[in-house]
């Protein structure tokens, strides 16, 4: 059955899941091609994408039809090992630590084949070395086979097996072209030294290559090293907040402290945290009090008072009391192994550019090859046989597909990273790329631009109330209610010590207010709107409505069977951050808009106060996605930032997602950005982040173009003929090795990131 069959045959209603597959040996963008190609290819797999930085895939699968096995197997038989990655902590620290072993192992290889490579190149100059000078050239020559030999096929043993396998499949990558280069000179070198008389009698001077061969391997040797160190730098933050959950966790069984491995923690286990101690996982205060450092997820310096009933986030630092809480969530539930996951997914996904990448790559090898074969046939019929073989190595070293692939993912690795270290969690490559093309940010009023905990500052009564038996009727019909003014109602309530009656009939309106029965009486609770709607009269409070909403307040109106009982008064005062950073986005070139579901005046009076460009009032939460569709039907670049959960349907809209919260689990699924801290520097903070990391893989992508444009043609030696001029496969091997690192060094920049 054909993949694109396989697909159709899917059930709409089939379950997906996305797992992480870790993938080895992979080295350049062909690499990437052939590894995607193969996942794709797997039974059950709908989509896969595979980053060379990350040296991982993202795989989409049908979880009922899903064959793990499968997938592993074709990855293999393509010539590369896949493992899953869990989002488990120690799962990751394993990967980590197989990715270390592999960086140590390439570093004996290179060692040894350093140290070979120095006798080769003794070898070659014995004729004007004192000590080397009476040896007899034959003699030196089959020394420099066998060292070289040891350098080719044990510190180089890896591009051969690589290269066996994909020609095996039809395929070649940078493996290849390292392998024929090489292999090309040592073969020429070893006639030239055991049968010299076979190329003399061709016509051609038996010259040998074997400090060209081993200098070659040990270079690249040398550049994959730091290559490896430097993007293992790059992974730096998944590292940093992998260490941040402490190893051992005291637990409380069966009355008694016992200390165990923090993976074994359960689901209602109950922890005891010290002072000075990180939270193992996420729970509620149970026992004691303390005061916890939470930086690491709000960014805010001051700890947080806790205590009985409060949620304490794991990883988070206890810096007085000790206290007990019970595990509510473990592994991968909680909120550090969540943000493991979206930055680890952020950082294995591709930015749209990086497609066009990989599709010039999939045809840049085999080009090169080909460019090679016509090099060699070219110099062959005008000059000779060394002198054609000189320049075809030279073409497929310095051929570098390597840079190509790295320098897009590694500017996303990163710009993720460097994101997630200042609290901004980007979904993935393709939201990085997108949010520097912002040029409108809509803010949602409550919450966002304003505190979030209004208070109820007056309350007016009428018809001959006193303000206790407004706040009981108000009060009974709102503790039913979830919205955030409900709870400042209910705190002015519990001021005043008032026993609410219980309420029968409650029927909420959303966004305008509820009614119920309460002691025998319908009472409704609301905006003006509702009130007339309702049928309600309100001519005699419309002028203390006019002037509540003037001064940027919400005004709640209360009526006992059709007549207005009293006005309350309801504030949320502004950020104190949020006339700054709207006045710092108006500097960028940005619009701002701010949607409300309050009225024209309150809006406007909030909106005057911040500075915002534009205010959308009398907006109703299921309408706010039609405003930005609108905005975005004028040619605008949307960006909504809302609170994650209320302003889901308006995030999803958006060209880009920014939900301000604390890392809760609602908020990082509904959003493509997550401020975990909640302060809206962060706006413009993945803003500038996105422009810079755009801004470097574009010079990446620059660099790799030009390298390989000019590069290859001076290879080739197409200098030659016009200025004498050639290039040694020595220096196109040191040439290729700087092409990859300096991508790799031009993204770690941006772990220096600061706006």
């Amino acid at each position: 059955m054909n993949k694109e069959k396989q697909q159709s045959e899917l059930p709409d209603t089939a379950d997906t899941s996305i797992v992480t597959v870790g993938i080895k040996g992979m080295h350049c963008a062909g690499c990437v091609a052939t590894v995607e190609k193969a996942i794709s290819e797997a039974e059950g797999v709908l989509s896969a994408n595979v980053n060379l930085a990350t040296e991982t895939a993202q795989v989409k699968l049908a979880t009922d039809i899903v064959d793990m096995q499968g997938i592993f197997d074709s990855v293999l038989s393509v010539g590369y090992e896949a493992v899953e990655l869990k989002t488990d902590l120690d799962d990751e620290t394993e990967f980590e630590k197989e990715q270390e072993a592999e960086f140590q192992n390439l570093k004996t290889r290179f060692i040894v084949a350093a140290g070979l490579t120095i006798l080769v190149l003794l070898g070659s100059f014995h004729s004007h070395l004192p000590i080397l000078y009476q040896i007899s050239q034959q003699i030196m020559r089959i020394s420099m086979l066998v060292l070289t030999a040891l350098i080719l096929f044990w510190s180089g043993r890896q591009f051969f097996r690589n290269a066996i396998i994909r020609a095996r499949h039809g395929k070649a990558d940078m493996d290849s072209l390292i392998s024929l280069g090489t292999s090309s000179a040592y073969i020429y070198s070893a006639l030239a030294t055991l049968a010299p008389d076979f190329i003399t009698t061709a016509g051609q001077s038996p010259d040998v290559y074997f400090d060209t061969a081993a200098v070659i391997i040990t270079l690249i040797l040398f550049g994959r090293m730091l290559e490896s160190k430097a993007k293992r730098r790059a992974s730096s933050a998944i590292r940093k907040l992998i260490g941040l959950q402490p190893r051992t966790t005291i637990v409380i069984r069966n009355g008694e402290e016992i200390t165990i491995p923090t993976r074994q923690v359960v689901v209602g286990d109950l922890v005891l945290v010290r002072p000075g101690e990180r939270i193992p996982v996420d729970g509620v205060v149970k026992e004691g009090s303390s005061a916890v450092d939470e930086s690491m997820i709000t960014g805010e310096s001051m700890p947080v008072d806790k205590g009985p009933g409060d949620d304490v986030i794991g990883s988070t630092v206890n810096r007085m009391g000790s206290f007990r809480f019970e595990a509510r969530k473990v592994g991968t539930k909680t909120v550090l192994a969540q943000i493991v996951r979206l930055v680890r997914e952020a950082q294995g996904s591709k930015a749209p550019i990086q497609r066009l990448a990989d599709k010039i790559a999939s045809y840049f090898v085999p080009t090169v090859i080909m460019i090679a074969v016509l090099t060699f046939t070219i110099w062959f019929i005008s000059e000779s046989l060394s002198f054609a073989l000189l320049n075809a190595i030279s073409v497929l070293i310095i051929a570098c597909p390597c840079a190509l692939g790295l320098a897009t993912p590694t500017a996303i690795m990163v710009g993720t990273g460097r994101g997630a270290e200042m609290g901004i969690l980007i979904r993935s490559g393709e939201v990085l790329e997108t949010i520097h093309k912002v040029n409108t940010v809509v803010f949602d009023k409550t919450g966002t631009l304003t505190v979030g905990k209004p208070s109820v500052v007056a309350v007016v009564p009428y018809d001959g109330h006193t303000e206790e038996e407004i706040l009981q009727f108000t009060g009974s019909v709102e503790k039913l209610s979830e919205h955030p003014l409900a709870k400042a109602i209910l705190e002015r309530v519990k001021d005043f010590n008032l026993v609410l009656p219980s309420v029968s009939g409650f029927k909420a309106q959303p966004g305008h207010g509820a009614e119920a029965e309460v002691e025998g009486k319908h009472v409704i609770v609301g905006s003006p709107r509702l009130m007339k709607q309702a049928g309600i009269d309100i001519d005699q409070v419309s002028q203390e409505v006019d002037q509540i909403t003037k001064r940027g307040q919400t005004a709640i109106l209360t009526a006992i069977d059709k007549r207005i009982i009293g006005v309350l008064a309801v504030a949320d005062s502004v950020k104190e951050t949020a006339v700054d950073e709207i006045s710092l986005l108006h500097q960028s070139g940005i619009k701002t808009f701010m949607m409300t579901g309050d009225t024209a005046e309150t809006g406007q009076a909030i909106g005057e106060q911040v500075g915002i460009d534009r205010v959308i009032s009398g907006v109703l939460p299921e309408d706010k996605a039609a405003e930005i569709q609108s905005l975005q039907k004028e040619g605008n670049k949307v960006a909504m930032v809302g609170d994650g959960i209320n302003d889901a349907p308006s995030l999803v809209q958006a060209d880009v997602g920014i939900a301000l919260g604390t890392g809760t689990d609602i908020a990082m699924e509904a959003s493509d950005v997550t401020l975990i801290s909640g302060d809206l520097s962060g706006v413009r903070s993945a803003i500038s982040l996105s422009h810079r990391t755009v801004k470097t893989i574009h010079q990446n992508l620059f660099f790799a173009f030009v390298y390989n444009s000019i590069g290859i043609p001076v290879a080739a030696g197409v200098l030659f003929p016009f200025f004498g001029v050639l290039l040694d496969p020595m220096f196109a091997s040191a040439a290729m090795a700087a092409s990859s690192l300096s991508v790799v060094i031009n993204s770690l920049r941006l772990r220096k990131f600061n706006i």
